[in-house]
């Protein structure tokens, strides 16, 4: 599978980031159970998962939390619809840096969907 080297070189990094931009032709749910099961396959306990994604422009991200030998990491997947799977880019980052990130690509996608009346209550109310 496309992430499963991604994973053997990144993962025992320092950084608490890893973050994967890449191509996939599956749909959002898909694509998470891919990425949560070649780290369960490499011995990962996965401690959270989330998917956020547009319905108009085919893109999305992915966040798991997991947890190896003691060592936590959070893995981010910035994908966009593809013909088949492809890696772009692959960044190791830091706390603050990764954090920036995540907080900017949920917001690049939320505010895509700020007209939807069901999400703008739910912003509203958190």
């Amino acid at each position: 599978m496309i992430f499963e080297n991604i994973f053997k070189e990144n993962l025992e990094r320092n950084e608490l980031w890893l973050i994967i931009t890449f191509k996939t032709p599956y749909g959002p749910g898909e694509t998470m159970d891919l990425m949560v099961k070649e780290l369960e396959k490499l011995g990962w306990k996965i401690k959270f998962k989330a998917n956020w994604w547009t319905a108009d422009v085919p893109y999305g991200l992915i966040r798991i939390d997991a947890t190896h030998n003691g060592k936590e990491k959070i893995i981010l997947g910035k994908w966009i619809l593809g013909d088949k799977c492809r890696v772009i880019k692959v960044d190791n980052a830091g706390i603050e840096a990764g954090k920036e990130e995540f907080f900017r690509m949920v917001d690049s996608i939320t505010s895509t969907l700020i007209y939807d009346p069901v999400i703008r209550t739910m912003r509203e109310q958190y």
